[in-house]
Formats: C-alpha cells, structure tokens, sequence
C-alpha cells in the first residue's frame, strides 16, 4: 500500500515489530533501500500504530468494520500517507538531480530540524561534501567563518565556532555593514559577491523552509543587491604571450608549467580542473570537446566546448603528457582516476599553485606583471576580439550562457579601446 520505486531506490512504510512500546503499539518507519543498503526513517512526531490495526490498513475500506473504527483506521492511513510521502518527495527530486546518497537525504531531513544561520550552512557543507562538491563546499564553509568573524568584532577571546548567527540578524542594513566590512578587510568585489551570493543561497533555503517570511527577505530589487565585481585588465597581449612562449626555462618544472598555461590558452581558455580532467576519449576529430567543470553541475543546458587541437597544443601532449593507453586515460599525469574528491582537489590546487609561482617568476623576469592560470582564459577571449572576432562566437568558446559573462571578461578591452579611440580627438 506505501511503496514505490524510483529509479535504484525503493521505499516501503511498514512498523517495527522488533521491540513494542509500553503501550503495546510498534513505532512507523519508512524503509529506504539503495544499493542493497538500508536505512529506517522515523516521522515527525511519531506514529506508533497497533498490528492488528496495520494489517487492516490495506482493507478498511471494504472491511466489515464498525463506523468509528473506519474513521479511526481513515485517519491513521492519511498520518501515514503524509509521513510516506513528505520522505518520497525528497528522494524523488534527488533521483531525478541524480545526487541521490543518505547523506544527501539525511541532510534534505534534518532541514527541518535546523533553525540558525550556522545550522543551514554546516547542512549545505555536508550535502556538497556527500556529492564530491568540495570546492564549493569550502566557499560556504569560508563564507560562514567570515560571517561569524564580523559579528565577534574586536572581541577575540570568544571562541568562533560558538558564535551562532540567527536569521533575524540577516537584514538589508545587516548585509550593507557585512559589506563594508569585507572592503575595510581589504576583501575584493568578486570575494564580497561570491560570500553574499553563499549567503543569499542559504537564506532562500530557509525561506523555502519556512523559517523566515517572504517578507523578511533582504536581497533583491529595492532590498539588498549583490554588487557585481568589474572586469579585471588581466589580459595579455599576442606579443607579451609570444614573449612567454619563447622564455628559455631554466628547469624542465617550469617548462613544464610554461607549456601548460599556453594549452590552456590555446584551449579556449580552459581552467586547470579541465585540464587536469581531460581523457584521450575528449580529443576526436581533431579537437578536444570537454563541458566546464565549474558549471556542469548547475547549468541546465550543458555547453560542449570545442576547442581545435592546433600543432602547439598536441607538441606540448607529447612532450608532457601521458601514452595513451585507451580513451579512459588521462592526457596529463595529473590525476589518476581513484582519488576521492578531497584528493583530486588538493592535487588540482598543488598543480595549479606551482604553476602560479613558476609563471609568476617568468613575468618577473620579462617585465610582464598578472602572469597566472586565470590570466590565461582572459587573454584567449580578449585576443579574439582584438582580431574581431564575434562576441557571440568567443561567448561559445568559453562555454558561457549569455552574452553578459563575456561581456565582463571583455570589460577592461572595451575600455582600452575608448581611451585610444578619444586620442584619436585631438589627434591633429
């Protein structure tokens, strides 16, 4: 009567007839079976229900029963129906995200359970943890040490984690104070966006649980708006990246560094997760097709970025990179494929470090400052346009949804060509 299937998780209501209560009666428990592995969910309150009356649940309704005992049995089957159904909401949504595990579900549950500021994030840093997610696991958990060191002030005696935040506290003056406090610790736009936009996420999520109204919402139009971060002039020129692609490397490490940065160049911009992640299975007909790890997960329409395997880039593959066993292995011995999501992160964030320090070291050496893995990805985009390429085509390229993205990549070129437009005034 209350079970179902939804996809590799199966769910069944049934009592527990292991122990009785004193009262005779045996407790609801909701049965949910993944993976041959089981774990037992108990409604909130309880629901404590006789076995005579269980196996009646099924039937009553045709049963020759008298009319008091029908309603009786009514009302325990619609408890039952709601316990049943508030869990296979959960599962359902999660099947069909396929971030169906228990952690995530437990986490999904306890929401109800949970009431401070603290509480939502410390949930939403173990539901991302339980997916893999452990970069944007950290943001929040950086996010809420950041919250929690603006309400202690200048009191350094109390200890940071029992400072607790309520949701009363999260107003729009509270988010304006929270803001000019990050500026005042020397935080950047795109820091202060990426904490308030943590931070909006978690206040939707109490939202939606009801822990605070509509009405007491503090971000959006005429509340608190997030401020968008202004592009950065962290773009090189064909002539500044002709001058790192012929440094002569001391080491085969820089070298190495050197050569990688450049196929991230010529990669369409292609951040080091992607590389690190490349397969030989991504390099067909004569390009390498990969989706960005930064917005596979969120992203309803996935964009399949295809970049051409220019001459360079497969040079630097032969000389760096791993034999190509079959389609599975790895183009560069960076990741092996066994590490859980805690070790691929460390490994991504020590190749992408020493790659930071050793170009840092070259730019120092040409007189060229912002060498670094991000400046790649700008300098890719703004080649383009300075050779007048589409910006819809470079927006392609660079696997963003809208134009606007793009446009903020592009922000510090079209400011450059004003300033030699208006010379060009008083050129007499």
């Amino acid at each position: 009567m209350f079970d179902c299937i939804h996809r590799d998780v199966a769910i069944v209501a049934m009592i527990d007839t292991r122990r009785a209560k004193k009262s005779g009666l045996f407790p609801l428990k909701i049965r949910v079976t993944h993976k041959r592995e089981q774990r037992y969910y108990s409604p909130t309150p309880a629901i404590d229900i006789a076995a005579e009356d269980w196996a009646l649940l099924s039937n009553y309704k045709t049963a020759n029963l008298a009319r008091q005992k029908q309603k009786e049995l009514k009302e325990l089957s619609q408890s039952v129906k709601a316990a049943f159904d508030e869990i296979e909401e959960f599962i359902k949504a999660l099947v069909k995200d396929d971030a169906f595990s228990f952690e995530v579900l437990n986490n999904r549950l306890s929401k109800g359970k949970i009431r401070t500021v603290n509480d939502f994030f410390n949930a939403k840093i173990d539901e991302l943890k339980a997916l893999g997610k452990v970069s944007t696991a950290d943001w929040y958990k950086y996010t809420l040490r950041s919250i929690r060191l603006f309400k202690r002030g200048k009191n350094i005696e109390i200890d940071l984690e029992k400072i607790v935040i309520e949701f009363k506290h999260i107003t729009v003056d509270w988010l304006r104070r929270y803001e000019q406090y990050l500026l005042d610790e020397g935080k950047s736009y795109t820091t202060i966006s990426m904490y308030m936009r943590a931070l909006q996420v978690v206040v939707n999520e109490a939202k939606a649980a009801d822990i605070i109204k509509p009405a007491q919402h503090p971000f959006g139009k005429g509340r608190y708006e997030i401020p968008q971060h202004a592009g950065r002039n962290i773009a090189l020129t064909l002539n500044e990246i002709k001058k790192i692609v012929q440094y002569e490397c001391e080491t085969d490490t820089i070298e190495k560094c050197r050569d990688l940065w450049f196929f991230s160049y010529l990669c369409n911009g292609a951040n080091i997760t992607d590389i690190c992640k490349l397969r030989y299975a991504n390099i067909r007909n004569g390009e390498v097709c990969f989706y960005r790890q930064k917005t596979l997960a969120k992203a309803k329409k996935k964009k399949l970025i295809h970049a051409t395997l220019l001459p360079e880039m497969q040079a630097i593959i032969n000389r760096w990179g791993n034999e190509e066993l079959d389609l599975d292995t790895f183009v560069f011995p960076i990741l092996q494929g066994e590490e859980s999501p805690e070790e691929e992160r460390t490994k991504i964030k020590n190749i992408t470090k020493l790659m930071n320090t050793k170009l840092k070291a070259i730019g120092k050496k040409l007189g060229i400052p912002n060498i670094s893995t991000y400046t790649a990805r700008h300098s890719y985009a703004t080649v383009l346009k300075r050779s007048g390429a589409n910006i819809a085509f470079i927006s392609e390229s660079l696997g963003h949804n809208d134009l606007k993205t793009t446009e903020n990549y592009l922000a510090s070129f079209e400011q450059e060509e004003r300033v030699k437009n208006a010379a060009l005034l008083t050129n007499f």
